[in-house]
């Protein structure tokens, strides 16, 4: 059992972010992108622009990083390989998609359908990105 590797977390995090990015862009501008607009005009609200964008995707790099460090962390229990990197993974998909995916679906009257196509996609690009990752992790 080695010590953290600060630098392999920073790297596995951006290209978890990179792919989290990639696979919130598509969902959001392809497969989400008239619904996205009919709820704007249905809550009054102009769709996100730039700083809103800009802000997203630098906190989705930061959550790409506490993927990896999750898997770090947890890597001493679980041992190193893709199970880690699923269980990690899983943590934080959880703790984003479907905490407040079901909270924000309830408030905003989201249809069911929405849901689980949203938490389908996050746990497929979550995971994608936990493996790629945490690939790229190896002890100090």
């Amino acid at each position: 059992m080695g010590n953290l590797n600060f630098g392999r977390v920073i790297l596995g995090g951006l290209v978890a972010g990179l792919v989290i990015n990639i696979g919130e862009f598509l969902l959001n501008e392809v497969v989400f992108k008239q619904q996205m607009e009919e709820m704007a005009k249905k809550l009054n609200v102009e769709m996100p622009g730039g700083s809103f964008i800009a802000i997203a995707v630098l906190i989705t790099f930061i959550l790409g990083i506490v993927i990896v460090l999750t898997y770090a962390l947890i890597r001493p229990r679980l041992g190193a390989g893709p199970k880690t990197a699923i269980v990690a993974g899983l943590i934080c998909w959880f703790g984003i998609y479907v905490y407040s995916g079901i909270l924000n679906s309830l408030f905003f009257g989201l249809g069911i359908h929405l849901l689980v196509i949203g938490m389908a996609w996050g746990l497929a690009e979550y995971l994608l990105g936990a493996l790629l990752g945490s690939w790229l992790y190896k002890e100090s």
